[in-house]
Order: structure tokens, then C-alpha cells, then sequence
């Protein structure tokens, strides 16, 4: 990427350069370098907001729970849960599946939309990618707190031992944790080189001398020359070429968690290609809860607009619209097999008595409000209508998990191991106290770190300049 500034510096000057875009779809007219790089740093370098010391302690609160209820759950061990004989898998491994999906698309956003050269993912690409990050931390949480001996977790990677122990590769908790720490690896680099310029920004903009060196340690001596953007560029895209098919194997890796077992409802080939859609169909939904507050509270319209919007509006459709053929062929399949327990099976999760409810009201999130809605245009270019209707898509897909998990255990083959799961206090605590470690660190990412890219607006800023002509004609004059 050519450096954009005419100093090998990616701080922008304090006079507005000789242009300023004339406007783009993805970008409101008027802007400079200079601009893009006061109204970004200004949300960090500025003093701390009340509003943002509100939304943490709530956040901080609810991190305050998790934290109390795995100390209950290490004191008494994993009977807090509601987990029993027949459902052995609940709550723990539902939210495990729901936050790694969330992570989905933070990483199709900012790989696979790289790859295809989409400027659109400009404004939105840094903050999905931290949103990736916090919820694999989140989602890998759940499997060491339902271990039954956590402090053993240890086990599960392939160490070098005395004893000749190696982990059991066999088992799908060992899969998860490869699948798992190689996802968070390479969406963490991803989202670390792309800060980059962004961090030599903050460090010559800083006031403090605290900040200049916090910054300046985590620049690693950038300077913006022509060789830093070249290997810049380089990297970007070996990484984006990494984390694109991770997209793919990392949610189909966790659908093998269900689908090599025999119990009716998991094992099913349809899985993978299903496990895959309903992760980017969350991770987009969230992407869109995270972006709404954050261009209103933050004064970003000019760079998160209502066509950033209505495309993830656009996209959010679609994979539900993925998802919903999804639902019919997995139907289809339990009752064309002939399968007594997969017929079962389905009829009871619509009409049984134990959890029928539940799947009625995931249809209801999942399909019938976003496929009746999504369609119209002044839905999805209504910041009110838009995050309403991925509130439900998102409690959809929890619900979703939740009843491919519990649902498929509670009725098994012999009826006289038949049980329901009803989730305890702690349950509640650590589901809800997740969610409360996830919006401590986007809150705390929001307030240090520049929530869209910089360098990468001012690369639009330049580009729609450049293809508009002002450039040219700033030039001749």
C-alpha cells in the first residue's frame, strides 16, 4: 500500500491537504486526511465521556457475576450446573458454539472482504475484528469451566511428558482446543498488524508522555515509509489468506463435536455446511448490534453510514435465508430417512411437551420476524429497526444451539433414560456474566484503541479523490 502522506509519517498534517474527498457512497463528502484523523483520534485522546463510565460499570458489573459464579461453580464443582444423566451437554457448551460463532464475522469482514478488494469494510473492519477476538476469548472459557477437574486443562495440549501421556485426539475437546487457540492466533495478528499505523498515529498525537510511550512500544518503530507499507501490505494479505478458510473450518471442527456421535439430531452430514451459515448469520447480527450505538454515541454517521448498514442488513438476510434452508433439510432428512428416532426427533422439538415451545419461538427469531422484515428497504436503512431485528436474530441462534445441544440429549433411545435440563442460578450467572466480559473488553477497545481505521479511510479519502479527478486538477493548478 503506497504511503499517503507527503512525509513518511502516517500522522496527517494539522492543515487539511489541497483536496478533500467530493464523496462516496461509504464516506460523506468533505472529508481530508486531517479530518479523518481528528474525528477517529478524537474518540480516544478526548476526555472520558460519562456515558462511557455508565456502559462499564454496567459492563463491569456483569463481569463482577461471571466471576462469582465459575468461583462457585470451581468451589462446588459442575453439579451447580443443571446438567444431568441424559443432558450431559447444556448451557456451558451452548454458549461455547453461540460465542464462536459471534467471532465469525469479524473475520469475513476483514480477510475474505480484503481479499475482494470491497471498500465498503473500511469503516467497520476494526471493531469486528476486536469483536472476533473478545468472543473466541469468551467462547474459550466454556469448555475448561464444564471440565469436571479444570485445573487439569493442561492435558488437552500435546506437552512432552515423563510419562508418555498424550492428549486423547480422538476426543472432540481436544479438536475444539486446536480449532480454537489457531482462530484466535491468526485473528489476533490480523487485528494487531492492521493496527499498526494507527498505533504511530496515537503515538505522535499523544499529549502525555504515559501515551506516547504505550503507543509508541506497540507501533514497533513505525515510520510510514514506502518499505514499512510495502511489508504492510504483504502481510495483510498472507494473513487474510490464512484466516479466510478458517471461516470455514473453524465452526465445521466444532459441528464434529455433535455430528461424530450417534444420538439422533446430531448426527447428520448437513452440520458442517449449517454450523458455518448460522455462525456468520450471528457474527453479522452482533456486528450490527456493536455498530449502531457506537456511530451514534461516537459521531461517526460520516463513516459508518446507512449504506454500511443496509449492505450488513442485505447480508444478514441472506445467510438467514441460508439458515432457513438449513431448517427445512434438516427436517426433510430426519423424516425422509425413515429413521423412527430422527422422526422422533423433530416432531418433538416443534411439538413436544418439553421443549416445544422453545423451538417455535426460534423460528419466530430466526426466520419468520428477519425474512418478513429484512426485505424492506427502510428496514434495513432504520438504525432503530435494524438493531431490533438482530436483537432477535442473535437471541435465535442462542436458542438454536440450545435446543441442538439439550433438546437432541434429553430423549434418547431407551425412554427410562428420558429427562428434562432446567438451568440453575449459576447457569443464568455465567451466560449472562460472558456477555459482561465481552462488553468490558469492547468498551475498554473502544476507548483505547481507534474503533475504525484510520489509515485505511484516508486510503479512501485519497482513492475517491483520485477517481473524481480533484487530485489531477489540484496538481495542474
Amino acid at each position: 500500500m503506497e504511503p499517503l502522506d507527503p512525509v513518511d509519517s502516517p500522522v496527517a498534517q494539522e492543515e487539511p491537504p489541497a483536496f478533500v474527498s467530493p464523496g462516496d457512497p461509504f464516506l460523506a463528502p468533505g472529508h481530508s486526511y486531517a479530518s479523518v484523523t481528528r474525528d477517529i483520534s478524537g474518540t480516544v485522546l478526548r476526555k472520558t465521556q460519562r456515558g462511557w463510565w455508565i456502559g462499564f460499570a454496567v459492563a463491569i458489573s456483569l463481569f463482577l457475576v461471571l466471576n462469582f459464579g465459575i468461583t462457585l461453580l470451581f468451589a462446588i464443582g459442575v453439579g451447580e450446573f443443571g446438567i444431568n444423566i441424559p443432558v450431559g451437554w447444556a448451557f456451558a457448551i451452548t454458549n461455547f458454539v453461540w460465542w464462536i460463532g459471534i467471532g465469525h464475522a469479524g473475520t469475513l469482514i476483514s480477510a475474505f472482504l480484503l481479499l475482494m478488494r470491497q471498500k465498503w469494510r473500511t469503516s467497520i473492519n476494526r471493531f469486528a475484528e476486536a469483536m472476533t477476538i473478545f468472543a473466541v476469548m469468551c467462547a474459550g472459557m466454556f469448555p475448561f469451566v464444564h471440565m469436571g477437574r479444570p485445573w487439569l486443562f493442561y492435558w488437552l495440549f500435546p506437552y512432552p511428558d515423563t510419562m508418555g501421556v498424550w492428549p486423547q485426539f480422538r476426543s472432540p475437546l481436544v479438536w475444539d482446543v486446536f480449532a480454537v487457540s489457531t482462530y484466535f492466533t491468526i485473528s489476533l495478528l490480523f487485528w494487531y498488524v492492521g493496527l499498526l499505523p494507527d498505533f504511530a498515529t496515537f503515538r505522535d498525537r499523544a499529549k502525555h508522555k504515559a501515551g506516547k510511550l504505550i503507543y509508541g512500544f506497540f507501533s514497533m518503530g513505525w515510520r510510514g515509509s514506502a518499505r514499512h507499507w510495502k511489508r504492510h501490505e504483504v502481510c495483510s494479505l498472507l494473513l487474510a489468506g490464512l484466516a479466510t478458510p478458517l471461516v470455514v473450518s473453524v465452526h465445521t471442527v466444532v459441528s464434529f463435536d455433535f455430528t461424530i456421535a450417534i444420538v439422533p439430531g446430531w448426527h447428520s452430514t448437513i452440520f458442517p455446511p449449517y454450523f458455518v451459515a448460522g455462525a456468520i448469520y450471528s457474527g453479522f447480527a452482533m456486528v450490527i448490534m456493536l455498530a449502531i450505538p457506537l456511530r451514534k454515541w461516537y459521531q461517526l454517521e460520516d463513516y459508518i453510514t446507512i449504506r454500511h448498514l443496509n449492505n450488513m442488513g442485505k447480508l444478514l438476510l441472506a445467510t438467514g435465508m441460508i439458515v432457513a434452508y438449513s431448517y427445512v433439510m434438516e427436517a426433510f432428512m430426519a423424516l425422509y430417512s425413515a429413521d423412527k428416532f430422527e422422526h422422533s426427533m423433530i416432531v418433538d422439538r416443534f411439538f413436544g411437551g418439553g421443549y416445544g415451545v422453545v423451538g417455535w419461538i426460534l423460528l419466530s427469531c430466526n426466520l419468520f420476524i428477519p425474512m418478513t422484515t429484512l426485505w424492506s428497504h427502510r428496514i434495513r436503512t432504520s438504525t432503530v429497526g435494524l438493531f431490533i431485528v438482530a436483537t432477535f436474530a442473535q437471541c435465535g441462534m442462542w436458542l438454536e444451539r440450545f435446543v441442538i445441544i439439550v433438546q437432541s440429549l434429553h430423549r434418547d433411545f431407551t425412554p427410562s433414560s428420558w429427562g428434562m435440563f432446567y438451568p440453575t442460578p449459576t447457569d443464568w450467572m455465567i451466560l449472562f456474566g460472558s456477555l459482561g466480559l465481552f462488553l468490558t473488553l469492547f468498551y475498554l477497545f473502544a476507548r483505547l484503541l481507534p474503533s475504525i481505521s484510520i489509515f485505511e479511510l484516508r486510503h479512501l479519502v485519497h482513492r475517491t479523490a483520485e477517481e473524481a479527478g480533484v487530485i489531477e486538477a489540484v496538481e495542474a493548478e
